[in-house]
């Protein structure tokens, strides 16, 4: 099985030496690529984070995002056009750096739970997110957009929503994301939701109630696995937790995580990978 893992299990700093040290305990619990943060593309030691990755038998899974002033969402043109660069470059730091994946939200600021654009603002958005997903094919990069829950965007929450913005955006090639802790909150049937978003699915992830162990929490994480794969989905999936033991303070503070759900990420992921034995 193709699957992922997201870096925060171990550490929040993609450049330090706690995750060095995570590659080799991911590859050996069976993981066969490990999904970073946001990154800066105009970092320096882009291309060797990405090379130490594949020296560890494992690939990239890399995110684009929005800010207040490079929005692809905004009234604003300049800050539509700055956005829409922005997306361009997170595809090229993709590539630069080996991977064949860019996750992330590309649709407007993470955190930003305003007004619900019109359909209009919505349309125009999903165009040129389609745009750059096209340019991401070509250069070899799936490009998918997670759909999260109503406390951290107003744009995607739904499963239904995600199609309609594929279909706004015309392109083939622009993937959706679903993720179980988020589904868990804003779908009332979360296999029908799969289900509907299924030919436009790229990507499957699991995350528990708590955002803890996968083991432990409310959803039923082993019946929606098979689940999913009864209706077909042959894509990849990926893993992902957070503890306040392994992040740095202001990524915990900005994503709410205010608790220890487990204390060390090789403990998260033999755990998850467990789910999918």
């Amino acid at each position: 099985m193709d699957l992922a893992c997201q870096s925060a299990a171990f550490t929040t700093d993609p450049f330090s030496e706690e995750f060095t040290r995570s590659l080799p305990v991911l590859k050996d619990a069976g993981y066969r690529r490990v999904v970073l943060g946001p990154l800066d593309p105009s970092s320096r030691g882009i291309e060797a984070l990405g090379q130490r990755i594949h020296d560890a038998g494992l690939a990239p899974i890399t995110m684009a995002v929005q800010s207040p002033g490079a929005n692809v969402m905004s009234d604003e043109p300049t800050v539509r056009r700055r956005g829409f660069e922005q997306l361009r470059r997170f595809v090229e730091m993709a590539a630069r750096m080996g991977g064949d994946q860019l996750n992330g939200v590309p649709y407007g600021v993470h955190g930003d739970t305003t007004d619900r654009p019109s359909e209009g603002a919505l349309a125009n958005t999903a165009q040129l997110v389609g745009d750059v997903a096209d340019e991401a094919a070509a250069s070899g990069v799936l490009m998918t957009f997670e759909v999260v829950n109503r406390y951290e965007t107003s744009v995607l929450n739904t499963a239904a929503q995600a199609v309609r913005f594929v279909e706004f955006s015309g392109s083939r090639n622009l993937k959706i994301h679903l993720d179980t802790f988020h589904m868990a909150i804003e779908e009332p049937d979360l296999l029908g939701a799969v289900a509907h978003a299924l030919p436009h699915l790229g990507y499957v992830e699991f995350g528990q109630s708590s955002r803890g162990l996968l083991s432990t929490g409310s959803l039923d994480l082993v019946r929606i696995l098979e689940g999913v794969q009864a209706l077909g989905y042959s894509g990849r999936y990926g893993v992902e937790g957070f503890s306040r033991a392994t992040m740095q303070e202001p990524v915990a503070d900005a994503l709410k995580i205010w608790d220890t759900t487990f204390r060390t990420g090789e403990e998260f992921v033999r755990d998850a990978a467990g789910l999918f034995v």
